[in-house]
């Protein structure tokens, strides 16, 4: 009888001790799945358990591992990690699209046109606003003035900003409620004046000596058009968060998990906080804070010893507060990228700083002391010199710190990418948006070393993609498209423009991906396909990797997953 029940019992304890299927919330196999580990593998199925990943690696091996609630045949489609973007506005891109769209005009007289009809079909609002013209696009290429706009709205302020964000035209009446005179001064900007021509009637824009003899012409330039928009009233909440939203949708849309919010406020990221702990906003946001003082006053100098660390002063996992952004300057169009010689077009003019150098210098030993990133806008070969100086003297190599856009880059300041640590994060389409006039601003040899994006990518080991959203299209195929083919979405030019600049697929797809997660610290919880992190993950219909180079703007995204749930299904 003893003897029985010791033999009972031991097969009892065999069977209790031998390890069973582990449980799986999903399976999704018959894929082409590109894991962007450190290998490049690429597998047929990846297992999913709450909201991370369990392993990746043959269908038949993980069905014998995991018994998942849920299977899913992709029919040989191609699931790639969650694109990242690495520089983009998504709470402005969400703001602009409850306000007029002046994207792809090719007039000033378009221009009026969308506004009229906006104003016609929307209920009234105490301002009138409006983004997306560019004068470069048009026939005249010259900066408007706003006499039509007086003449059209005399009593309602109005603000239309140029693409870049770097311009803007403004009625009088919104000069007037931001107290803007032809005696106002602005440090990093500028006001245009009209003046009447001696042989014409037509009114022509210039800097004007003697501002006597002339008048506003509702231009403004980079630090002058936050003069206008600090007056414009806070949208109602309810608002803002439909435009969070909105921009949600169209994000995941197009395959985007992951956003990086170029410049914030603490009331804007508060929102965002609230709504992704509400379970209504689900896309992840990096959040840089903007340079000011109400960002410094909270994320700094109230912080409390113990939360100052070194990825920064708030996460979740949604949610990442951890850097700043800092303008340089501004923009090649409007001719506000600070540049070490004159531009072309316009002699003994080289731009200018948004702010003195000692400003940056404070403010980034300021970070530096917190363990807080800095993320610098870099358009012109001056200003890029202002950070790369800056940065090197610092000696924040292991800091990820961050030069955006990189536009025109010196040669010479190339190797010091590499030796101070520097991460270029650029957009691929404002080479393909700027092809067309560049030269004409920075003439031939600056234009050989701008948009160089393998060049900043050798010598800096990587590179981090992304939009500049709304001022490029939000769609990361384009990006893709731009980086590798260095072509516009019409195919122009035929062999891509500085084609020796443009990057491999495998090169672009991980700077929409693993790099982009590297610059924003994450690379332990996103940007590749690897057991423990996110199941951040997107179903494409087209192989970016092998497609033929026509078929990649047509790609479809079939399916976006955050954190193993399907967000986006292509209907």
């Amino acid at each position: 009888m003893k003897s029985t029940f010791l033999f009972i019992l031991s097969v009892c304890l065999f069977f209790s001790c031998k390890p069973g299927k582990q449980k799986a919330d999903l399976i999704i196999h018959n894929a082409v799945v590109y894991t962007l580990d450190s290998d490049f593998s690429i597998t047929d199925a990846i297992a999913i358990k709450d909201d991370k990943i369990l392993a990746t690696g043959n269908f038949e091996e993980l069905l014998s591992l995991y018994d998942a609630t849920e299977k899913t045949d992709v029919h040989g489609k191609f699931i790639y990690p969650g694109f990242i973007d690495s520089h983009c506005h998504f709470y402005g891109y969400g703001m602009g699209l409850q306000e007029i769209n002046l994207v792809g005009t090719k007039s000033f007289k378009e221009v009026i046109e969308r506004i009229v009809e906006f104003t016609n079909v929307h209920e009234k609002e105490e301002w009138i606003i409006g983004r997306g013209w560019d004068q470069n696009d048009w026939e005249v290429k010259e900066y408007p003035d706003n006499k039509l706009l007086d003449s059209l709205f005399p009593n309602t302020p109005v603000l239309i900003t140029r693409i870049d964000g770097h311009a803007a035209l403004a009625n009088s009446t919104a000069l007037k409620r931001a107290g803007i005179n032809k005696k106002t001064f602005v440090n990093g900007g500028e006001l245009l004046f009209i003046k009447q021509t001696e042989t014409s009637k037509n009114l022509s824009v210039s800097k004007s000596e003697s501002k006597k003899d002339a008048s506003l012409s509702g231009i403004l330039i980079d630090n002058a058009v936050d003069l206008v928009t600090k007056v414009i009233p806070q949208r109602p909440e309810e608002k803002i968060k439909k435009a969070l939203m909105d921009a949600q949708a169209n994000c995941f849309a197009v395959g985007l998990t992951t956003v990086d919010d170029a410049g914030l406020l603490k009331s804007q990221i508060d929102i965002i906080d609230q709504m992704q702990k509400q379970d209504k906003l689900k896309i992840r946001v990096y959040a840089m804070l903007s340079d000011s003082s109400v960002n410094y006053d909270h994320y700094l100098k109230n912080a409390p010893p113990s939360e100052r660390v070194a990825w920064g002063k708030y996460k979740t996992d949604f949610l990442n507060v951890c850097s700043f952004k800092f303008y340089g300057d501004g923009a090649l169009g409007s001719r506000g990228a600070c540049m070490k010689k004159d531009y072309a077009d316009k002699i003994a003019w080289r731009g200018f700083l948004l702010y003195p150098i000692e400003h940056y210098t404070e403010k980034g030993e300021l970070l530096k002391a917190h363990g807080f990133q800095m993320n610098s806008h870099s358009i012109g070969d001056s200003s890029l010199k202002v950070f790369v100086d800056l940065y090197g003297k610092e000696s924040v190599k292991n800091l990820r710190w961050r030069i955006e856009h990189c536009q025109i880059v010196s040669s010479d300041e190339l190797p010091k990418f590499k030796e101070y640590g520097i991460i270029p994060s650029v957009q691929p389409t404002h080479a393909t948006s700027d092809m067309y006039w560049a030269e004409n601003r920075i003439g031939k040899e600056r234009l050989k070393t701008a948009y160089a994006f393998k060049d900043l990518l050798s010598a800096a080991g990587l590179i981090a993609l992304g939009t500049d959203f709304p001022v490029e299209d939000i769609s990361p195929f384009k990006t893709f498209y731009a980086a590798v083919f260095r072509k516009d979405a019409n195919g122009f030019p035929k062999g891509g423009f500085q084609i020796e600049n443009a990057l491999s697929r495998e090169e672009a797809i991980k700077g929409m991906t693993i790099w982009g997660a590297y610059a924003n610290f994450e690379e332990k919880e996103k940007g590749s396909l690897e057991k423990g992190k996110f199941a951040d993950l997107i179903i494409l219909d087209t192989d970016l990797l092998k497609c033929e180079e026509e078929k990649v703007l047509k790609t479809k995204v079939i399916a976006t997953y955050i954190g193993g749930k399907i967000v986006y299904s292509y209907k």
